[in-house]
């Protein structure tokens, strides 16, 4: 029998789908695209946004009409959020919920083998549902993977959950609250990846700044001590931390990661507005003046360092006094990149009935300005590194010969050489901006001491 798979969403939904993807091949399944015929079809579905829930919805319904007669399981935040509709309107065969996960493949099987073949399911059998109430579940769900597919880097999760509520923010209610994988199992897949070539690792999760190791303080110990235990296994040149909270950011933390040479010094310190009064509404537990200490503090450690960070325009009651604050702060900081958002209105949130929502055109405006702003701050940083010599992880050929990959800051860098430098760590030297099919990144040279 033949599975396909569609992610949407974060790259949790993407870990997660690599893990339900091995519990299929574990029973005799082989993958097939998407938009092939398949008996089995998997949506792992995002509900961020609404935009993510009609995404989420056209997928499963796009599933159905591919195949009228496969099973279609639905899993993710959508799934989790409204598994009622997804029965009622007739799209999905099987609603799994958010830590019900690691038996989606084995539920699949059971439910063909109950209907006696795959052409039974829709005469035989009636949809079904698998959640928990996750808002009381204190269980890590357990999931593993061996191979991140055709990348070169492999994602691990760490956790689960957000404790955090922030007040545009979905999430917490439909992943549940903070819950931490143990350090042994996420160390023990780390190998794993190794031995199957994988020489990046990114750890991933909703919240990993909540990560918590028994017996020690949750945050930025519990993070510290992980990232030195991943650092010992053979064959991981380089560990690189997903979205960070700027609590995280302290003297021991800092000084602990400085030592450990695999350490990829390209921080996401999560920031959303520049503006103390935004920041408040928002529900974020820090101040601007706290962030920036915590950049100047990984500057100290790590003066050339990548800090990334996400910002939200437009926010309910923002101000143009509160946008200004915004971007001055944002050149204040100095950011190597930065993903900007409009604020998107999301039912269930506080901020969705908060008073004074941004119209769209002056959100719109607001987010142009500070794209144009991130984007001058991300060329001033890359150019910096033309003339000097940086290692490079290469991950793709493109139909241009580019050979394309990250330096530790998570720089592109594109190359054409005659190697096959796929899955290589190699130095090279950029020399100048190019505009490929795949936008602006530094063209390099191969670098030979």
């Amino acid at each position: 029998m033949k599975a396909a798979f569609h992610t949407l969403g974060c790259k949790v939904n993407s870990y997660e789908t690599q893990a339900i993807k091995e519990q299929f091949f574990a029973l005799g399944f082989e993958e097939a695209a998407f938009d092939e015929a398949a008996d089995v079809y998997v949506i792992n579905t995002c509900s961020v946004t609404q935009i993510a829930e009609r995404k989420s919805r056209q997928m499963i319904h796009r599933a159905r009409k591919l195949a009228p007669g496969a099973v279609i399981a639905a899993t993710g935040c959508y799934a989790q959020e409204d598994a009622k509709k997804l029965i009622d309107d007739g799209t999905a065969d099987i609603v799994i919920g958010n830590n019900e996960k690691s038996r989606l493949a084995q539920t699949v099987l059971e439910k063909i083998e109950k209907a006696g073949n795959i052409e039974g399911i829709l005469q035989h059998t009636s949809p079904e549902v698998y959640q928990k109430d996750l808002m009381h579940c204190k269980d890590y769900e357990e999931q593993k993977i061996t191979s991140a597919g055709d990348h070169v880097r492999a994602y691990i999760k760490i956790q689960d959950g957000c404790d955090r509520f922030c007040s545009y923010c979905i999430i917490p209610y439909l992943r549940g609250r903070s819950r931490s994988r143990r350090a042994e199992d996420i160390t023990a897949e780390a190998a794993a990846l190794a031995a199957n070539g994988y020489k990046e690792i990114i750890i991933t999760g909703i919240d990993i700044s909540d990560f918590a190791e028994e017996g020690l303080k949750k945050g930025d110990e519990s993070l510290l001590y992980l990232i030195q235990e991943i650092s010992k296994t053979g064959g991981i040149k380089r560990i690189r931390l997903g979205s960070l909270e700027c609590a995280v950011i302290t003297e021991k933390f800092m000084q602990g990661i400085s030592r450990i040479p695999q350490f990829c010094p390209h921080f996401h310190l999560s920031l959303q507005s520049g503006s103390e009064s935004v920041l408040k509404r928002m529900n974020r537990k820090y101040t601007p003046d706290e962030y920036y200490e915590k950049v100047k503090l990984i500057r100290k450690y790590y003066p050339e360092a990548a800090v990334c960070t996400d910002i939200i325009a437009g926010f309910p009651g923002e101000t143009e006094e509160e946008f200004e604050e915004t971007c001055a702060f944002v050149w204040k900081a100095g950011f190597s990149r930065t993903h900007v958002f409009k604020y998107s209105k999301r039912k269930g949130t506080r901020a969705a009935d908060m008073p004074g929502q941004i119209d769209g055109a002056t959100a719109a405006a607001r987010s142009g300005k500070l794209i144009e702003i991130t984007g001058r701050l991300q060329h001033e940083y890359e150019e910096k590194l033309i003339g000097r010599p940086v290692m490079v992880l290469f991950e793709e050929k493109t139909e241009e010969g580019f050979q394309v990959g990250y330096t530790p800051e998570y720089v592109k860098i594109a190359v054409k050489s005659e190697e096959d430098l796929v899955n290589v760590i190699a130095p090279v030297v950029p020399e100048d901006f190019i505009q490929t099919k795949e936008g602006l990144m530094l063209e390099a040279k191969m670098h030979r001491a």
